[in-house]
């Protein structure tokens, strides 16, 4: 016998399991994005109808761009539900009992719903990474002009501020990135402290040694309200491209592979990195709740149905479940607060539940 084949349960009884348990959980994922949508919608509605020109068309926008979002933060609450539906239900109807009966070992029996776990971890990873970060994005641009029409997003960045010592710089627009970047409309604020000396006007702008060459600049004094045009000058010595082009790095609107080449150009600035690190590491960490959920809930799944006590069973299992929620969001807060290494961040309450959940199994095997 294959000994992988040999510590699942048959064929027929593992893809009736694990058919059992994705019904539940895609079952449950479905009613609480259709309530949580509607809910969401009823707040949302009025601010997208305030703008003028927007109707049904942009309600079903919202809705096309908020649902990815909900799907991302309830399917491991959804994964928690299914297993448990699956595991009371296969308790309550003694099938757990017969399994056992035959020689099966509690994580024989856990096998086929773990497995089907990874699965559902590998499809949350792919469609996080594919579709909610591009979809975040989007919902972030529209908000920021009150669900108005959105420029076309070409990868570029606009109206980026910068600081240089008591100095103000602002671009328009950045193209590139590196020592390629290209600036268009800038405007330096040139300051004595908080007070605004002069303004510095320029087309266009490029990397040049230490700062910026701007061209077709001209400087405008406060103070005596002359105009003197400079024609090329250098601007922002000291001003690093990062600072531009990685002012603002939102890591729930990257993929992994981006989100990582942002981390990697940041730690090459020299600038602090630990927060996105942890958010990194969290998507993969995130995802993998699926595999896990199975080991927490399993406290629903053995014991003596008829003892009257499946339900506090259950109950337990969902209590764990929750707990797993709770402390992961705690750890990856403390993680962006710099109070835990973003590895231990991210992966420190998976592993710590993970012996919680075999801990139980044990106990309730014996």
């Amino acid at each position: 016998m294959n000994p992988i084949s040999g510590f699942f349960p048959s064929r027929t009884v593992s893809l009736y399991m694990a058919r059992s348990f994705l019904i539940s959980t895609f079952a449950f994922l479905f009613g609480l994005v259709l309530i949580l949508q509607t809910l969401d919608l009823l707040s949302e509605s009025s601010r997208i109808l305030a703008h003028a020109g927007n109707g049904d068309a942009q309600i079903w926008r919202y809705v096309g761009l908020r649902t990815p979002q909900i799907i991302a933060t309830f399917l491991p609450f959804s994964v928690l539900l299914g297993t448990i539906i699956t595991l009371s239900t296969l308790n309550q109807n003694s099938e757990v009992i017969a399994m056992k009966a035959s020689g099966l070992s509690a994580h024989q029996v856990l096998a086929p719903l773990m497995i089907a776990g990874l699965g559902v971890a590998a499809i949350s990873f792919t469609f996080n990474d594919r579709v909610v970060t591009r979809a975040s994005a989007t919902l972030a641009q529209w908000k920021k002009v009150d669900y108005g029409v959105l420029p076309i997003d070409r990868g570029d960045r606009s109206n980026v501020w910068v600081r240089d010592g008591s100095h103000l710089i602002h671009a328009q627009q950045i193209k590139g990135r590196g020592e390629t970047a290209q600036l268009a409309g800038v405007t330096v604020y040139e300051r004595d402290g908080a007070v605004l000396k002069s303004l510095v006007r320029a087309k266009t702008g490029k990397r040049e040694g230490m700062g910026w060459r701007v061209d077709d600049a001209e400087r405008f004094d406060v103070a005596t309200g002359q105009l003197t045009p400079l024609g090329s000058t250098i601007v922002g010595e000291g001003v690093r491209p990062d600072q531009f082009t990685l002012s603002n790095v939102d890591a729930d609107s990257m993929s992994f592979g981006a989100l990582k080449e942002a981390i990697d150009d940041l730690k090459a600035a020299g600038r602090p990195t630990k927060a996105l690190e942890g958010s990194l590491w969290h998507k993969l960490s995130g995802p993998l709740s699926a595999v896990l959920m199975p080991l927490l809930g399993a406290v629903a799944a053995f014991g003596i149905a008829r003892s009257g006590k499946l339900f506090v069973r259950a109950v337990m299992g969902m209590g764990l479940g929750f707990l797993y929620f709770v402390a992961d969001n705690f750890a990856l807060a403390m993680g962006n607060l710099g109070a835990y290494p973003p590895f231990l961040a991210a992966w420190a309450p998976f592993l710590l539940f993970a012996m919680i959940g075999e801990a139980v199994l044990l106990k309730t095997e014996e």
